[in-house]
C-alpha cells in the first residue's frame, strides 16, 4: 500500500469501517511508515477531542417545540397523501407478488447461489479491483522471478512460488502484500496484452483440489490448492486464457498437474 492510499482509507480505518483485507492493509502500512502513523495519531487525537460530550449542547426548549410542531405536521401531510394514493400501489403491490409467486423456483435459485457465494472469491475479487486503482497495483515492480520472490522474505510466514511464464504469453511484472481471509497473502501480478491478472497464494492445509471457477461481475476467478498452497487467480481475461494461465502455473517443475 502506498501512503496516497493510507491518507484516503485513515479515516476508515479509524471508524473500522473497513473490509478485513482493507484493515489489515493498513495497520501493515502503519507499522512501515512513520509519516502515516502520526498522520494517524493526529486524526485519532481530533476525533477523541471531538467526541468530548462539552462540545455538546441540548437545543432550546422554544426551539424544540417549533422543530415538534413542525415534524407533527409533517407526518399528518404525508399520511393524507399516502392514504390518497394507496389504490394504486395496493395494485400494484398485488400483482407484483403474483408474479413473484410464479416465478418462486427463478428467485429461489438466485437466493440461493447469493448464499452460496465463496467468501474467499469475493475478498479476492475486492483484492484485484482495489490493485487496479492507481499505485495500488505493485509493492514490488520486476519481471525477474528472482527478485520479487526474495522481496516477501520478512513480509510473510512463508515462501511464496513465483514463475515466469513469459514463455507462454503470461510475463511477471511484480507482486505485493495483500489479505485474504483474515491473513496476509502474497500476490503475484502477471500480464496478458493488457490485462491484469492477480494471482493470490498462502499455506493451507490441503494437499491439492482440482480447480473451481467462478464468474463475478465481468471477472473469472480460479481456485485451486496444490503442495499445500492456496491458489486464487482473478482477471478479466476470457475463462479460457485464464484457464490457460492456471495450466501454465501448475503444470510448472513441483507443480502437481492440472486436473
Amino acid at each position: 500500500m502506498m501512503c496516497d492510499d493510507a491518507r484516503l482509507l485513515l479515516h476508515a480505518y479509524l471508524d473500522d469501517e473497513l473490509d478485513a483485507a482493507g484493515s489489515a492493509a493498513v495497520t501493515r502500512h502503519l507499522r512501515e511508515c512513520a509519516a502515516c502513523t502520526a498522520r494517524h495519531d493526529t486524526y485519532a487525537t481530533l476525533r477523541k477531542a471531538m467526541a468530548q460530550p462539552t462540545l455538546y449542547h441540548r437545543a432550546p426548549d422554544a426551539l424544540r417545540r417549533r422543530w415538534s410542531a413542525s415534524a407533527t405536521a409533517s407526518a399528518s401531510l404525508e399520511t393524507q397523501l399516502v392514504r390518497r394514493r394507496a389504490p394504486m400501489p395496493l395494485a400494484a403491490a398485488a400483482g407484483f407478488v403474483a408474479a413473484l409467486l410464479l416465478s418462486a423456483p427463478a428467485w429461489l435459485g438466485v437466493l440461493r447461489s447469493h448464499r452460496a457465494e465463496d467468501p474467499v472469491v469475493a475478498e479476492a475479487l475486492s483484492g484485484h479491483l482495489r490493485s487496479l486503482q492507481e499505485q495500488h497495483l505493485m509493492d514490488v515492480v520486476s519481471t525477474d522471478q528472482h527478485t520479487v520472490k526474495p522481496w516477501f522474505e520478512g513480509r510473510l510466514d512463508f515462501a511464496p512460488r513465483v514463475k515466469d511464464l513469459a514463455g507462454e504469453g503470461f510475463p511477471l511484472v511484480g507482486g505485493r502484500l495483500d489479505a485474504v481471509g483474515g491473513r496476509s497473502v502474497a500476490a503475484l501480478i502477471y500480464k496478458r496484452r493488457l490485462h491484469v491478472i492477480n494471482l493470490f497464494q498462502w499455506p493451507v492445509d490441503e494437499a491439492s483440489t482440482a480447480q473451481a471457477i467462478t464468474q463475478e461481475h465481468g471477472y473469472t476467478v480460479i481456485g485451486w490448492t496444490g503442495d499445500h498452497m492456496r491458489y486464487v487467480a482473478v482477471s478479466d481475461v476470457n475463462e479460457a486464457e485464464l484457464r490457460q494461465f492456471a495450466l501454465a502455473f501448475q503444470n510448472e517443475p513441483g507443480m502437481p498437474a492440472a486436473r
